[in-house]
């Protein structure tokens, strides 16, 4: 499919944050060491009048090279595909060579945020587009993600409506439609008996009922199941805002994966009188997280936004879903018992996000109360009662019942926080 791909060690950034008719070149990215790192080097122009694309790389000459292998430096790491982008990738375009710098290069002009990469210095020239696919199109995506699944040839017509770009980190097959006038990604199953699809859909929602924000979705029926229809917060319009991963924000001052350290992490890239509220937000994610037994909350499924002001606001929550395992260890640290996954330890380090003992008690109290109430809202969702049973097992388990049941008057049959 891409016979007219050559392989080439250096590419050009570029900036289309102020959309496609007037990209910017931020520089040259180029293969290292062993061609298993990828570097940046600012352009002149863009040291002028662009801005830092993560904390570790600031405004300045010089080459930047991560210290991991396997990555790209810094924020150009953020617009590499997800696990689902590159096995689209290795399936379906076969580029006579897999470095980072393919698949950077490959994850096309639909990839999330707004950096481009283009194997031409004078113009930005993606490495995959094409027309958007549209709700109409959704059973002919759900074949043509089946036949990835399955290593099957697709015809180019099937071929065009899987994109490998869209989104942050998972392996989950996806695509992207358009509806609405807006980009939204669309998940679908890998053949499994438990709808995922529907149960994401119906946990962004119940996330909403706590006062979490979260990205609008959508439950789109298919012949069996459901695919889920996520819409792109870093799109509006023609726009595209810079986004960075709360991997990406971490590394860069050298912190441990944790909440608390996220939380500390607006004080520097947030505005002043933003962060409060924002540290608020993280800490009924984190909670609600934990009731809710979504365990995989990793690095890559947090990200800030880039505002116009240049300070970063964090991105509505995203990829929120029963891991439906039980295991009681969060992905991120929680408190001052690492990633144990508690309210007691949820509530060690309160300060680290601005809030006083009390305050976050209330703000446990009202996610518990909206959490004890996912089985019938679910149910209304129309989640299948088969499936109900599973999720129960773990959130109506002894350790999370008995977590949230402490937060919950029951003698009123009211949340004691009212």
């Amino acid at each position: 499919m891409n016979s007219a791909y050559k392989p080439q060690d250096t590419m050009s950034l570029w900036w289309l944050g102020d959309g496609l008719a007037s990209p910017r070149s931020v520089g040259q990215i180029f293969l290292a060491e062993g061609n298993r790192k990828v570097g940046l080097e600012y352009s002149a122009d863009w040291q002028q009048h662009g801005f830092p694309l993560s904390e570790d790389l600031p405004l300045g000459r010089g080459a930047y090279v991560p210290k991991e292998r396997d990555m790209a430096v810094g924020a150009v790491d953020d617009a590499r595909p997800d696990r689902w982008g590159e096995r689209v990738i290795r399936n379906l375009y076969k580029p006579s060579r897999l470095s980072v710098l393919e698949y950077l290069y490959f994850a096309g002009d639909y990839r999330f945020g707004a950096l481009g990469v283009s194997t031409d210095a004078g113009g930005y020239r993606p490495g995959s587009g094409g027309a958007m696919a549209s709700l109409a199109n959704l059973d002919d995506m759900r074949r043509a993600v089946a036949a990835v699944l399955a290593d099957e040839k697709l015809d180019e017509r099937l071929v065009r409506l899987v994109k490998p770009g869209p989104s942050f980190g998972g392996a989950r097959p996806k695509s992207l439609i358009e509806m609405d006038g807006a980009q939204w990604i669309v998940k679908f199953s890998e053949g499994e008996d438990f709808n995922t699809e529907l149960v994401e859909h119906a946990t962004m929602r119940l996330a909403s009922q706590c006062g979490i924000d979260v990205a609008q979705t959508r439950a789109l029926p298919l012949v069996h199941g459901h695919a889920v229809a996520v819409k792109r917060f870093d799109r509006c319009g023609d726009r595209r805002s810079h986004v960075i991963s709360a991997n990406t924000v971490l590394r860069a001052n050298g912190l441990p994966m944790g909440y608390p350290e996220l939380a500390q992490s607006l004080r520097r890239i947030g505005r002043a009188q933003a962060i409060r509220e924002q540290q608020k937000e993280l800490f009924k994610r984190m909670v609600f997280n934990i009731l809710m037994d979504n365990t995989d909350d990793h690095e890559k499924n947090h990200a800030f936004v880039r505002a116009a002001d240049g300070f970063y606001d964090l991105s509505p929550a995203y990829d929120v879903v029963p891991s439906v395992q039980g295991l009681g260890q969060q992905q991120l640290r929680v408190g001052k018992e690492q990633a144990d996954a508690s309210m007691e330890n949820a509530l060690s380090e309160v300060q680290a996000f601005g809030l006083t003992k009390d305050t976050a008690v209330e703000a446990v109290k009202r996610v518990a109360a909206v959490v004890d109430g996912w089985k019938k809202f679910f149910q209304d969702l129309g989640v299948s009662n088969r499936d109900l049973a599973q999720l129960a097992q773990y959130i109506d388990g002894p350790n999370l019942k008995d977590q949230r049941a402490e937060f919950i008057d029951r003698t009123t049959q009211a949340p004691a926080w009212r």
